[in-house]
């Protein structure tokens, strides 16, 4: 009689096209930086004149990433539902160091271990996603339950999303709080439940943004006017969003280069760094505009095959959580696609005009340390996540028998033949 044992102790192979898909992500996010900063660096004492000063350090993170990435890979998902408790518990004493530092563009966001800066808000996201994964699968039916179930994960959110506000960073605290209300519906929560608390956040922020209009600018202190000036910025960048031209001189500046950028790549582009608008015309487009690089230097075809390919992307990843068999690994893969999805629908939704500027980075694309780490660590749970499939499809194939555990309610009405 064949031994089977050896075979479906066995690790499955991870998903070839989803690893492949994010080195080619990787790799043009480390061309992208290098077209976009080269002339800001070359001319710049800060970065030591050298044109390569931003690809050095992205290329440094790209590599430090791949590895994370690889152990990540390796890890077994027994092992994630026991690591997010103290990865969840660090995260929180981060964000609270955090706001004790000093600021950086008007918020408090990085922390500094020399010349190397890390956000905490960056590993927040990770975090919340295994957090919530895991306390929604251990709580099974009564999360539907709103005393029990429903409330305790909200306030959950809701305090992460308050230190992330504290710093303030509203474009970060826009993403885990969606992030976080996908994993929360992917669980099974009642769409009453959500609906009710999607009301009550937007009536609260309304009231936080009134007080903060009404008496920001009423003290005299250096506080004050300060406090008066980020909520006048604030105000800028949605009157900006509805008319860019009018505000062209101030908060609409970054809005309008950026539009101008995208209009002149035409159809075919300028071509690869021969960019204009990134020459000290439009500031950070190595960063949060960077897809406004991509726009003028590949032009409408070269901007729909990375828009082809990041859809591409995202789809397969989802693919890989619909198909898992453990609740906890379904919830963790939509949340992380999930992630990336708002991520970048914001940050190319703010550059083109489609939402307000909120100054959030394009996931593996443009230059920053803390994201391309966190997000190529976040593929490595994916990764795992795959090889958990093959290896359960292996097992099924060899015994002859479906091996199958609960799954989240509503996935097990929307799982289909396709995606198995």
């Amino acid at each position: 009689m064949r031994n089977t044992k050896p075979e479906t102790r066995r690790r499955g192979t991870p998903d070839f096209q989803l690893l492949i898909l994010t080195l080619l992500l990787v790799g043009f996010g480390v061309l992208m930086v290098f077209s976009s900063s080269s002339s800001v660096a070359l001319l710049n004492k800060e970065y030591n004149f050298d044109s390569l000063y931003f690809v050095k350090r992205q290329s440094a993170f790209a590599v430090l990433g791949l590895f994370i990435m690889l152990v990540a890979m390796n890890i077994k998902m027994e092992k994630y539902k026991k690591l997010f408790v103290p990865l969840f518990f660090t995260t929180i004493l981060l964000l609270i160091i955090v706001l004790f530092t000093g600021s950086l563009n008007g918020a408090k966001s990085w922390l500094r271990f020399g010349s190397v800066g890390f956000q905490p808000t960056e590993l927040a996201k990770i975090s919340i996603i295994l957090y919530l994964s895991a306390l929604i699968v251990k709580k099974g039916d009564r999360f539907r339950d709103l005393r029990t179930g429903y409330i305790p994960v909200t306030v959950i959110v809701g305090c992460v999303a308050g230190l992330i506000m504290l710093q303030p960073d509203l474009g970060s605290c826009f993403i885990l709080v969606a992030t976080s209300g996908l994993i929360i519906y992917a669980g099974g929560a009642s769409v009453k439940h959500i609906t009710a608390s999607i009301v009550l956040l937007v009536l609260g922020a309304s009231i936080v943004f009134g007080i903060g209009s009404l008496f920001g600018g009423d003290s005299g202190t250096t506080d004050g006017q300060a406090a008066a000036a980020k909520q006048d910025y604030k105000i800028g960048r949605f009157q900006a969003f509805l008319n860019p031209e009018k505000y062209r001189q101030g908060t609409g500046y970054n809005l309008v280069q950026s539009l101008q950028a995208i209009g002149e790549g035409g159809l075919n582009g300028s071509g690869f760094g021969k960019g204009i608008i990134k020459l000290h015309y439009l500031p950070n487009s190595f960063n949060d505009f960077i897809f406004s690089v991509i726009g003028e230097e590949f032009g409408f075809i070269g901007t729909a095959i990375f828009l082809m390919l990041y859809l591409y992307f995202i789809w397969r990843g989802m693919i890989i959580a619909l198909r898992c068999h453990d609740p906890f690994g379904t919830l963790v893969g939509t949340g992380i696609m999930g992630l990336i999805a708002i991520q970048a629908f914001i940050n190319i939704g703010g550059v083109t005009q489609t939402i307000p500027i909120t100054g959030v980075t394009l996931p593996f694309i443009s230059f920053g340390g803390s994201s391309l780490l966190v997000m190529m660590f976040s593929m490595g749970i994916m990764l795992s996540i795959s090889r958990e499939n093959t290896k359960q499809a292996v097992q099924e194939r060899t015994t002859g028998v479906s091996v199958r555990n609960e799954v989240p309610n509503r996935f097990q009405t929307r799982r289909t033949n396709r995606f198995r």
